[in-house]
């Protein structure tokens, strides 16, 4: 944008997609965010794009005064290139990281490098220049998210010689509203395009459990209609899309994707990203509203569109292959690479971003989906169902802690996780008097407040440690209405005996 000069960027040389895909560390291997986001990253680093009007546009002039404490013009950006708030170094840049980096600075800037680079960089931005128009297309211009889906935008405005009116700028600004939304001191852009297949799966769920299914059959059958709309490349309005097309084996291949036909995503269908436990959660949605009288009466009469027994197949098939060899679940994909590949994390705002973990709650949400999808159908692939029940059983007491808690990844943080943990246990085989599940119930009891709830922070997340203390600022004597309900669905699940 010309408030920085390229010189003050580490390099990111799109050339690296050019490698071989053994080679032990490719970004083809990479977690599918962090992918996503060096492919237009290093296509903006390879083109050196900088916008054309930078040295008169009041606002890029006005944001260079703004930023540096010094005159623009003076700074040695090559100086900068590790500069970062100490606040901000959330995960310090390893040693072999910053080696590596100091090492591609020498081959970005002499000469006797740049016949070679100058030569494959040309076939690395020509390949990130297709992938991006892939994931563009797979993603209806959303992308997985919003940084990539910004300089997504931005190279496909570059590609088009920076006209506005090309139908794929056209495209993607179309899409850029799906990101913002206003808040009371202005406008945000939000982690994601919205969890709404994700809150519609638990929502539908906790109405069956209460056994109010028919007491709202509108309700109900919504959310049928919007999960089987919702089901990725499912129906036949998505198959006719674009997007269906990298579904085969060759485009799956070629641009890294795992099998999206029948999962289910965290947001909407033309997101077209599924996930481990979204999918798990979306298929035991659909599964309880099997149970809905007032539903499957307008499935009979075609007032709702049917959602056959081959596209919850589609779904478990997806679970399946997402399973990895720890017996847990990584969320979009498996897991590709390997531990070191950490220290090459480039950003120190992010740390565990380098490739696709196992974690607690994608694997309950994964296995529980297969207990229930068993029960119904337990004919179909019974034995690898079996097995993979049994190695995400496995899994689960693999990663207790000491304590008795589980770590969770996604909220805040032990109390959430000790219902993944208790829950994934009981599911797959384990009895409330399991050393396991009494060891669990042992740490929440533990840590109940005076009140009779409980209450923790995002503090326990980067600590890795249960914030004791962490809603005194926040909650009600220091216990969480949130909290408090995590561990209440995990000790009720566990049919912990210590009633008081």
């Amino acid at each position: 944008l010309g408030c920085m000069e390229w010189e003050g960027h580490n390099s990111v040389p799109p050339e690296m997609w050019l490698l071989p895909n053994w080679f032990p560390f490719h970004p083809g291997r990479l977690w599918c965010h962090c992918r996503m986001v060096y492919l237009p990253m290093g296509y903006l680093y390879g083109s050196r794009f900088v916008y054309d009007k930078a040295e008169t546009d009041e606002v890029v002039l006005s944001l260079r005064k703004e930023l540096y404490c010094e005159d623009y013009d003076s700074i040695p950006w090559m100086k900068t290139r590790h500069f970062i708030a100490p606040m901000d170094n959330y995960s310090p840049i390893p040693f072999v990281m910053e080696f590596a980096q100091n090492a591609m600075a020498r081959y970005e800037s002499w000469a006797i490098f740049q016949p070679f680079k100058n030569f494959v960089r040309k076939f690395g931005l020509s390949f990130s220049a297709e992938y991006m128009a892939a994931e563009d297309l797979q993603t209806n211009f959303i992308d997985i998210g919003p940084v990539n889906k910004v300089m997504n935008m931005l190279s496909a405005y570059h590609l088009a010689g920076g006209d506005l009116n090309h139908p794929t700028v056209v495209n993607h600004m179309l899409r850029t509203a799906d990101y913002l939304w206003l808040a009371e001191d202005g406008m945000k852009m939000q982690g994601y395009n919205g969890s709404q297949c994700w809150d519609t799966s638990f929502a539908i769920q906790a109405i069956s459990e209460c056994g109010l299914m028919d007491e709202f059959p509108n309700l109900s059958k919504k959310i049928w209609s919007y999960l089987e709309r919702t089901q990725i490349l499912s129906t036949e309005v998505s198959q006719a899309s674009p997007a269906f097309k990298y579904e085969s084996f060759e485009n799956r291949n070629k641009y890294y994707r795992h099998v999206s036909k029948g999962g289910w995503p965290f947001s909407t269908s033309a997101h077209g990203w599924p996930i481990s436990d979204c999918t798990g959660e979306g298929l035991k949605g659909v599964m309880v509203l099997l149970k809905s009288k007032s539903v499957q009466d307008a499935v009979k009469n075609g007032s709702l569109r049917d959602i056959s027994e081959s596209r919850l197949q589609d779904a478990v098939n997806v679970i399946l292959t997402l399973q990895n060899e720890d017996g847990g679940w990584a969320t979009y994909e498996n897991n590709r690479g390997f531990g070191w590949y950490e220290q090459l994390n480039p950003s120190e705002v992010f740390g565990d971003i380098m490739i696709d973990y196992s974690y607690a709650e994608c694997s309950m949400a994964s296995l529980t989906a297969l207990v229930d999808f068993h029960k119904l159908y337990p004919d179909h692939r019974t034995n690898e169902v079996l097995h993979s029940i049994e190695q995400g059983r496995k899994f689960f007491e693999s990663i207790q802690r000491d304590d008795g808690s589980w770590y969770g990844s996604w909220a805040c943080c032990f109390c959430y996780g000790c219902w993944f943990g208790i829950e994934g246990l009981i599911k797959s085989g384990e009895t409330p008097s399991s050393p396991a599940i009494q060891k669990c119930c042992r740490f929440l009891l533990s840590k109940q407040r005076e009140n009779g709830g409980w209450g923790e922070d995002f503090t326990s997340c980067y600590d890795k440690d249960y914030a004791e203390n962490g809603m005194d600022s926040y909650g009600d004597d220091g216990s969480g209405v949130v909290n408090t309900g995590w561990a209440l669905l995990a000790l009720s699940e566990a049919k912990c005996d210590d009633i008081e």
